[in-house]
């Protein structure tokens, strides 16, 4: 389980890296001021868990899992469409967080769904932020018993969903893995069924991969930032701490960025360019190979970001032309802000969160002239492509 530190000076990774640094650079000086930034992360949200799902050998589909999000499905959800919700409220969590909570013991325990949960603190100390994961480090709240009270409620509620989740991901197998499920708890161990991880493996010690991982932490925080992010990533899936939560790691590699202050605007959607990139490179036995890939991945991530801004861009524009003239209390520069912060949207879902009717959002989509995406005659969608 021990990783090996590759040479941060290999030349060979330099144009990657430079690239890299540049790009992530870019990305965050224009997101962290643009006029569409709340939409682009919101829309980023959605796209990365799509294609953490597609990393993983799953097909989501984007429009699904925005009506699976408003609890508004047009069929029962699917186990993948599960769990690339999971992927989107880990990812939301990790967006409202401090910037070093993932990375500390406490983050990782409660994003892996275990320990318990404290609240959330404006500054802590890097020694309880990186320190023994056997020691706890646990902020005065003797003050404040409210924030106790709320901690302990929402630790509660943390484990009550945990252990839903784990019976969906059960009764989602075959009749014979939820067999299989029964018969190992007694008698034998469950092999986890690919990446996706329908079932546990108890051989599979998590806590001690987990150590292993964040020993390559200070190791990181010396290099550059966007190689110490590639280093940790190369080490998540070589080390593999969490079977059920392989996507895990490139989440972590968002939130690594933001600690380091090199994508402090938003949740890089890391997944979105390692797409780019091909399985052979992602999976080579060379670690050179593996980590040039990740850092061209990065700058994949920050030029189609820097992409999605500019189409945003443009599509506000059109959109606010054709509502210059309108009255006061118009539904549609709300529409505008719901259609920019969603990759597709429907007409009840427009209805929902506009109070309208379905027959009323209808035509407000026609009167703002937003495109159709989808083209069916049962189920139509529309967004900014």
């Amino acid at each position: 389980m021990r990783y090996e530190i590759p040479d941060p000076f290999e030349p060979a990774l330099l144009p990657a890296l430079i690239s890299a640094e540049d790009g992530l650079a870019r990305l965050d000086e224009r997101a962290g001021r643009h006029a569409v930034a709340e939409g682009f992360r919101e829309r980023g949200q959605f796209f990365d868990a799509a294609a953490a799902l597609w990393l993983a050998g799953e097909l989501v589909h984007v429009e699904d899992l925005v009506l699976h999000d408003s609890h508004m499905d047009t069929r029962a959800p699917s186990h993948e469409l599960t769990i690339a919700h999971a992927v989107l409220r880990t990812r939301r969590r990790l967006d409202l967080a401090d910037a070093d909570w993932a990375l500390s013991t406490f983050g990782l325990n409660a994003l892996r769904g275990e320990g318990r949960l404290v609240p959330r603190q404006e500054s802590l100390e890097p020694s309880a932020l990186r320190g023994d994961p056997d020691e706890t480090h646990v902020p005065d709240a003797a003050d404040d018993s409210m924030d106790s009270s709320l901690s302990d409620a929402f630790a509660e509620i943390d484990a009550a969903i945990a252990r839903s989740e784990r019976l969906l991901d059960i009764h989602a197998g075959s009749a014979a893995e939820v067999e299989q499920a029964a018969i190992g708890t007694q008698t034998q161990r469950v092999e986890p069924t690919g990446q996706l991880g329908l079932l546990f493996d108890d051989d599979w010690d998590e806590t001690a991969r987990l150590d292993a991982w964040r020993a390559v932490l200070p190791v990181a925080d010396q290099l550059p930032a966007s190689l110490g992010a590639a280093v940790l990533f190369d080490a998540w899936e070589r080390i593999e701490p969490l079977r059920r939560q392989h996507w895990l790691g490139s989440l972590l590699v968002g939130a690594y960025l933001r600690f380091r202050g090199k994508v402090g605007s938003h949740v890089l959607a890391y997944n979105t360019g390692l797409k780019t990139i091909r399985h052979e490179r992602r999976r080579s036995k060379d670690r050179l190979t593996r980590l040039t890939g990740f850092l061209e991945a990065m700058s994949a991530t920050a030029e189609l970001g820097l992409k999605e801004l500019d189409r945003l861009s443009l599509a506000r524009t059109q959109m606010e032309m054709r509502v210059r003239d309108r009255r006061s209390n118009s539904n549609l520069p709300g529409l505008i802000d719901l259609v920019l912060s969603r990759p597709i949207v429907s007409a009840p879902l427009i209805a929902r969160h506009l109070g309208v009717t379905p027959r009323g959002a209808l035509n407000l989509v026609r009167e703002l002239g937003v495109r159709e995406m989808t083209g069916r005659g049962r189920y139509r969608g529309w967004g900014v492509l």
